[in-house]
């Protein structure tokens, strides 16, 4: 008992040296609504409502409670984390197929020009898929023999089509290429229960619409990918697959909830893949695992065929689908074929030069309740930084937003506000109402619920909120819209943020649970409504993915897009894991 005791002052004591020195020790929910009205038409009711010293009580009052929680729950997590991922010492062999490390753009162009066929391609990686999901327990389900059998079948229309190559990608822009999806994501017939417990088996009727799009277009799936239940963690484990593992690091998360289809990505085990975003779940995985995500303006995909879906009419003001790719270039591609008809007009085909672009930086939220960056994120935008100045003789400008202190808590509210999105209290009779919250609590606290911890906690956290006085969260949209309308004048015209993803690399398994605190890094982009990319700039000391956010005004995705293809030449983007492995691979 000495000992435990020992332990935990010693926890204690580091977990106040990392909140001190920016965390140098090395999800995602999205509650029904809490008022009547959604964010947005709160945003147009309210009267204009100044900081006042009551919200700046309450704010810091938050602060401290919500830091003595943490340091609660850091004294139980840090042990158990050193305990339950000792044996996960196994490494990911590298990919060792040249077909591998091409990108989904080249690829595409070898199997229209017949200097490679789709089968070719697809039996690639659905070999490497088998290697190396074994490391990585990110496929929930696959369909390699349907996917070999379209792959045939494009084959077989190229050798007999009058069609020119150039004909062809006007036609097909994605003509033969593998392509995994999130589980969240319906595609016909595979599994939609997004880390759900269900007594029997219910494939997908049909395809998502984002699904639809990408087939006409000629891609071919070849996997589903695991996903924290109902996309409610940014820690990728359901009690359907399990955990899923880090390609660089088994002991390491991949995030969530895009954890799957970022870890099978980054392990070349698929060459694009498309995922889902409320809370950063396009770009936290991504960075903890060395790829590129894209968060885009909203509206741009349909959300269409999507679990959990929503009711509310703003949900896709917040909520986005977006492509995760191994190379930048494959970016642009996937949201030119994923867009959806009458969609925000985009130039993505705009060229963009680097040089006259206005660069601005932050190096966290400003909230006091997060971590401070740690010295790997710090060096990662040191070097962005230097980069740009020795390069391009770009002077990149600190962004300083009046009250942004107020935007962690902001964000949050925010996106809790959104209403009647589909949960496991949903009544299934009627989508506007709850079934009883506590018998699922009290069946959770005796072992008893197949339910994850934080879908059972979203009840009991959405009744906390309701209770929550009404005329301060008023104060709040007020200080949001100021906020905000600063954002959208600082980034006019060409102009883009550089923005630390996450305090740190990816972590030990389950630590999310004391440093949840750190979405703010994230939610500050999804109630904004920014488009933001996920960019991998280098590795930290400890051989783990580092990488910087790049935001811009809304539409103004090649603008991020062209920054991070940049930074892909400068740092070199996508490495393979564990590459010291690799013995005379030819890469190209």
């Amino acid at each position: 008992m000495q000992q435990i005791m020992r332990l935990q002052v010693v926890t204690f004591r580091l977990l106040s040296r990392e909140r001190r020195t920016g965390n140098k020790m090395s999800g995602e929910s999205s509650p029904p609504r809490v008022y009547s009205a959604s964010p947005s038409t709160a945003l147009n009711s309210h009267s204009h409502v100044t900081p006042s010293a009551n919200t700046i009580t309450m704010n810091a009052f938050m602060r401290r409670f919500l830091r003595f929680l943490v340091s609660l729950l850091a004294i139980i997590v840090l042990p158990i984390t050193y305990l339950v991922n000792i044996r996960r010492n196994k490494k990911c062999p590298p990919p060792a197929n040249p077909i591998l490390f091409k990108s989904a753009t080249e690829l595409t162009a070898m199997i229209r020009n017949r200097q490679i066929t789709s089968e070719q391609v697809v039996e690639a990686y659905i070999e490497r898929c088998k290697e190396a999901n074994p490391y990585l327990n990110a496929i929930v389900e696959p369909r390699y023999d349907a996917a070999l059998r379209e792959a045939r079948g494009i084959d077989k229309m190229i050798a007999s089509t009058s069609k020119t190559p150039e004909e062809l990608v006007k036609e097909f822009p994605l003509l033969g290429i593998p392509i995994t999806v999130k589980e969240s994501i319906a595609v016909e017939g595979m599994s939609n229960d997004c880390g759900t417990v269900y007594p029997y088996r219910k494939p997908a009727s049909k395809d998502a619409a984002v699904i639809r799009e990408a087939r006409a277009a000629g891609a071919i799936p070849i996997a589903v990918t695991s996903t924290p239940q109902l996309c409610m963690n940014w820690e990728t484990y359901n009690n359907v697959v399990g955990i899923t593992m880090n390609p660089y690091d088994q002991k390491r998360t991949t995030g969530g909830s895009s954890g799957g289809e970022s870890a099978l990505i980054s392990a070349a085990a698929s060459i694009v893949g498309i995922g889902s975003d409320i809370a950063g779940s396009l770009r936290l995985p991504p960075m903890f695992t060395g790829i590129f995500g894209h968060k885009p303006t909203p509206r741009l995909l349909s959300v269409e065929g999507h679990v959990p879906d929503s009711l509310d009419p703003d949900f896709e003001e917040y909520f986005t689908l977006g492509p995760i790719t191994r190379y930048a270039e494959d970016l642009t591609l996937m949201l030119k074929v994923l867009k959806q008809p009458g969609s925000p007009d985009l130039q993505l085909d705009k060229p963009v030069d680097v040089r006259k672009l206005k660069f601005y930086y932050m190096e966290g939220d400003g909230s006091n309740v997060s971590n401070a960056i740690g010295p790997d994120v710090r060096s990662a935008m040191e070097k962005a930084k230097d980069y740009l100045k020795k390069t391009h003789n770009i002077e990149v400008k600190p962004l300083k937003i009046k009250h942004i202190e107020h935007m962690w808590e902001i964000s949050i509210r925010i996106l809790l506000s959104i209403k009647h999105i589909r949960n496991i209290y949903t009544n299934p009779e009627k989508r506007e109402e709850w079934v009883s919250v506590w018998p699922e609590v009290l069946k959770s606290l005796v072992g008893m619920s197949n339910h994850n911890f934080l879908c059972v906690c979203y009840g009991p956290l959405t009744k906390f909120f309701d209770a929550l006085p009404k005329s301060y969260y008023k104060k709040l949209l007020s200080i949001y819209d100021e906020i905000k309308a600063e954002f959208e004048k600082l980034l006019s015209g060409d102009a883009v943020l550089l923005h630390p993803t996450f305090p740190t690399p990816a972590h030990l398994h389950y630590r999310i649970y004391y440093k949840f605190l750190n979405c703010g890094y994230l939610t500050i982009f999804s109630a904004l409504g920014l488009p933001v990319t996920q960019c991998p700039i280098g590795f930290s000391r400890d051989g783990l993915p580092v990488g910087l956010q790049i935001a811009a005004n809304k539409c103004n995705d090649h603008l991020t897009i062209a920054v991070a293809k940049e930074f892909e030449k400068a740092f070199g983007g996508w490495v393979p894991p564990n590459k010291e492995l690799l013995n005379n691979v030819k890469t190209a």
